[in-house]
């Protein structure tokens, strides 16, 4: 088993990587009173929910609510079932929520955690590889609205995250892709190295190969617990790591929450933020062949969706978090590597890059 610190002050916290660790009660340790709540959807119950539970010594009493899987019940209506639960149950302060699940788990649990009581001890055991190397990671928490994705939230740091590697065997294989977009990100936006070693190994990496996959997830947790540890509440450097997403979250939103996973948004929306950065003349077109290529590689989407039009992007890119004082701010890339935050860039060129569909990557 492998530990990482993420250094945050009082707020700090480690995260464990490890082969069949759910069952081995390292976060008993983390759970502060004789209560606690597990959350988990319908998908990850079946699988894992038991041996958690019995991980859990019998002085600590444990609920569980199990909510529907998918991006669509993201919402205020469905976080109020982990407050039901926790009211009929008369859950106090000392209580811990424990998120067993996907980002969506990971993201509701948390939010529902800092509202609980205003504000009770929250663990996360991440089930998805997206999760695992991003959500978990970091202490945003939050719901989705009609018009914006986590536009409701909350920053609310766990109490430790319990990545068990064993987990992603049973993970279906869109849901593999999806994840693998954050893993590529961090390549793209902060070390070439890795990237490279993504390249190098990526089949290997579909194909599950457990080492390979300890090795992306412990390198992915790594550069985001040095971020975070920087910018905790994404007032500069924490921005970075949102590259492809401002894209992504319009295209979530347009297709409606579920239809694409939001793994596959961003790595279309990466996609388009290469392309940007190209016509901007901040990375070459070989630059972005390269892009595209690992992000083929990883089975995921590279070109948004045919029927959404330059104006719905840009009318959805307005209500993205990024914006400040109605100018909208970019994650583009400077080159392999090296990502900044930009508001200076050509409307026209960005015009330009919503409206290459399936030419993005051919102009530039």
């Amino acid at each position: 088993m492998q530990t990482l610190h993420v250094e945050l002050g009082d707020r700090s916290y480690p995260i464990f990587i490890g082969q069949n660790i759910v069952s081995k009660g390292l976060l008993t340790q983390y759970i502060t009173g004789n209560q606690a709540l597990i959350v988990t959807n319908e998908t990850v119950a079946p699988l894992y929910l038991k041996a958690l539970k019995d991980s859990i010594p019998g002085s600590i009493r444990v609920d569980e609510v199990v909510l529907p899987d998918g991006e669509q019940f993201k919402d205020l209506d469905h976080l109020n079932l982990i407050f039901d639960q926790l009211l009929q149950n008369r859950h106090n302060r000392t209580t811990t929520l424990i998120a067993l699940g996907g980002g969506v788990v990971g993201d509701m649990t948390g939010f529902a955690a800092a509202a609980y009581q205003r504000g009770v001890n929250f663990i996360q055991v991440p089930t998805t590889l997206l999760s695992q190397v991003d959500s978990s990671v970091g202490g945003k928490t939050g719901v989705n609205h009609p018009l914006g994705k986590n536009m409701i939230g909350a920053f609310h740091q766990p109490q430790c995250v319990l990545i068990d590697t064993t987990v992603l065997n049973t993970l279906p294989e869109k849901e593999l892709s999806a994840g693998m977009a954050e893993v590529i990100k961090y390549g793209l936006i902060y070390d070439e190295a890795f990237l490279c070693y993504l390249e190098d190994h990526i089949d290997g990496l579909m194909g599950l190969d457990s080492d390979l996959l300890a090795q992306a997830i412990f390198r992915s947790c790594q550069i985001k617990a040095e971020v975070v540890a920087q910018d905790e509440k994404e007032s500069g450097i924490r921005a970075l790591l949102n590259l492809g997403h401002t894209f992504g979250h319009a295209i979530e939103a347009n297709q409606g929450y579920g239809e694409w996973l939001h793994g596959e948004a961003v790595g279309a929306g990466t996609m388009m933020a290469a392309d940007l950065s190209c016509r901007l003349g901040w990375i070459s077109s070989k630059d972005v062949t390269r892009v595209k290529a690992i992000l083929e590689a990883a089975n995921l989407p590279i070109y948004p969706p045919n029927e959404m039009t330059p104006d719905q992007f840009k009318q959805l890119m307005a209500v993205d978090k990024k914006v400040l004082d109605g100018q909208l701010r970019l994650i583009l890339l400077k080159s392999i590597g090296e990502a900044v935050v930009s508001s200076d860039f050509s409307v026209e060129k960005l015009n330009e890059t919503l409206e290459a569909g399936s030419n993005l990557g051919d102009c530039c």
